[in-house]
């Protein structure tokens, strides 16, 4: 199903399905509904915002190719620029593994290796834009990129009957937090609570809301390596003042056995990233959450953001399994 032209361009991204997962509804004792990202054409949420940037880029009509940095961003921007027909460097750092370059070369991109974490990077990306004068594509701190993200809220208000008690979504560099609060305030859901989740070791969105500051870690230690940004957008801190978020931190070994009970349970193939939401319902952290008088009891219903599967394969998934210890 094809998304609706916003200001004459029709979207890259497409609605994706909202179907309720009775496995997940029933380890949380409520109705979950899962707003499937991970049928994105780039696999991932991220082609909502990153293809509404970089279809502003496209618009400008600035003759200088795009730059991008991070796995599934850069994914969604390798995508969006194959359509526009712009040429792109994708920067990636060395623990993206080799599954994320294959595909972004298969897509067009250029892509350079650099730097050990994210944030790393996209330094180097940021040199780049200065030295050859290339256009910074963003994967996370861009008010075009939480617009873009925002219409997977509106899908949201078009598709339920009723607005759902929480929603819960993976927190990486912040962008699609922001996302999310911008589409609750556009559609009036601003009461809504959210359930941010982070994995140990990348959780920088968590350690900024105990300190009321941003924060950067030292080291981005956990496998979920999509969450992996050392210091969250601002504007993920700010979300915090306008809407009730609750932050989740999980630890990988929880992520991990949350992506193997989704694979059985809903036949679907999800990164640890994503994993982190998932652990958070079936680890019973939503019924302790209420226990705490931190969200409402009962819950009508919540929805999680299935938030991508792009990075992740069969072999990948045993081998980060035995990385852990769980094998």
């Amino acid at each position: 199903m094809a998304a609706q032209p916003v200001g004459g361009q029709k979207p890259f991204h497409v609605v994706s399905p909202i179907l309720e997962s009775l496995p997940l509804s029933k380890a949380v004792g409520t109705k979950v509904f899962m707003k499937l990202e991970n049928v994105q054409p780039s696999g991932s949420f991220k082609i909502r915002g990153i293809g509404h940037l970089c279809q502003d880029v496209r618009g400008r009509a600035l003759p200088d190719p795009p730059l991008s940095t991070g796995g599934n961003a850069g994914l969604a921007a390798a995508y969006a620029a194959r359509k526009l027909g712009l040429p792109i460097t994708v920067v990636v750092p060395s623990n993206s593994g080799p599954t994320p370059v294959r595909k972004l070369e298969e897509l067009g991109a250029t892509v350079e290796v650099y730097g050990k974490v994210w944030d790393e990077a996209n330094k180097r990306a940021q040199e780049l834009v200065k030295t050859e004068g290339w256009v910074s594509i963003h994967p996370f701190d861009h008010p075009l990129v939480w617009e873009g993200h925002a219409s997977l809220v509106r899908e949201l208000k078009d598709s339920l009957e009723a607005k759902p008690d929480a929603i819960v979504v993976s927190v990486g560099g912040g962008g699609l937090l922001a996302g999310v609060v911008a589409g609750l305030h556009q559609v009036g859901w601003q009461d809504v609570p959210i359930i941010a989740a982070e994995t140990q070791g990348a959780h920088s969105f968590h350690e900024a809301l105990k300190a009321g500051r941003l924060v950067t870690l030292p080291d981005i230690t956990s496998v979920a390596k999509c969450l992996g940004a050392k210091t969250v957008a601002a504007r993920a801190l700010e979300c915090a003042q306008e809407c009730q978020v609750i932050s989740q931190v999980v630890e990988d070994t929880e992520a991990m056995r949350a992506v193997e009970q989704f694979l059985d349970d809903e036949r679907m193939l999800v990164d640890p990233a994503c994993g982190a939401s998932l652990a958070v319902l079936y680890s019973g952290r939503l019924q302790r959450l209420q226990s705490e008088g931190r969200l409402r009891a009962p819950l009508a219903s919540v929805v999680v953001v299935v938030c991508g599967g792009s990075n992740i394969h069969s072999a990948q998934l045993r081998a980060l399994k035995n990385q852990l210890g769980m094998e």
